[in-house]
């Protein structure tokens, strides 16, 4: 039986964003056709609130998908769509800003620990200048698998399958098809996730320290994997692994900031329409 190979390791790099949330960007931007249909992964994590408090004041997004998981802390969703909800410890939040949606993320708390990701997946051209959307998920919306060996997998997206147990996630998206899922490895167990042929894979390791085929991948490391063959994971001390999976769209990306379309012109008409006040009509 192949494996899928391990084409690319990186650790997350310090950012900030927002009104200066200190952050790991794992990836964004450069070389982000490698993680097609993915844009970006953010990893915010403290107990300073000096590093979070400012959060997200509104801004606009156009072209794109936001998926916020929310490990622990509280933070409040509103747009101008009338949109508004509390994101908690478990939590998902899901927003298509599509034609467009100026949003605002800002904490709920001004002290303890605050942790999550926020992840963006592209939208096929089609459905770019489609309606935006939102949904809050509660943690107990968010479907869980736990394996014989007690790993548990929260199923944000897509099919956790691993040839037993077999859960559908939350939110499931025909082009893009992508899997989300926080996979929690208890100190000596393993976990073959089955992913079909052709969906781009990637493991961010969050905690402890976890086995790729065999390879071991440490705390804060994000590996890239080929489109085909098995998934094996293990870890000897426990681990905790968020794994993105998703059906390249093989698309033009022109990024300008929140902004994700398919050439420079798309990218002029959103500034516009940003600065002129027609956005997301």
């Amino acid at each position: 039986m192949s494996h899928r190979q391990i084409l690319e390791q990186r650790p997350g790099q310090p950012a900030s964003d927002g009104a200066g949330v200190n952050l790991t960007r794992v990836f964004a931007e450069q070389g982000v056709p490698r993680f097609d249909p993915f844009l970006m992964l953010d990893e915010f994590g403290s107990a300073n609130p000096d590093d979070y408090v400012a959060g997200f004041p509104a801004h606009p997004h156009r072209g794109f998908e936001t998926i916020t998981y929310m490990i622990e802390g509280r933070m409040r969703h509103e747009d101008h769509l009338g949109n508004s909800g509390l994101l908690q410890n478990g939590g998902v939040q899901w927003m298509t800003a599509a034609r467009g949606i100026v949003h605002s993320e800002m904490p709920e708390q001004e002290e303890g620990v605050m942790r999550g990701f926020q992840i963006w997946l592209n939208l096929p051209a089609k459905d770019k200048m489609g309606d935006p959307g939102y949904r809050d998920f509660d943690p107990a919306e968010i479907p869980r698998a736990v394996t014989a060996q007690g790993v548990e997998a929260l199923v944000i997206a897509g099919r956790f399958d691993d040839g037993q147990l077999v859960r559908d996630g939350a939110v499931q998206r025909p082009h893009t098809e992508p899997h989300i899922f926080d996979l929690q490895l208890p100190a000596g167990s393993q976990v073959a996730p089955r992913l079909a042929d052709g969906l781009r894979a990637m493991l961010y390791v969050y905690e402890g320290e976890l086995q790729v085929n065999g390879s071991a991948i440490g705390k804060g490391r994000l590996v890239r994997l080929s489109e085909q063959g098995a998934l094996e994971l293990a870890s000897a001390g426990g681990a905790k692994v968020l794994l993105l999976a998703g059906r390249p769209l093989g698309e033009p990306i022109v990024q300008y900031g929140p902004f994700v379309m398919n050439s420079r012109e798309e990218i002029e008409q959103a500034l516009r329409d940003y600065r002129d006040g027609r956005f997301g009509v």
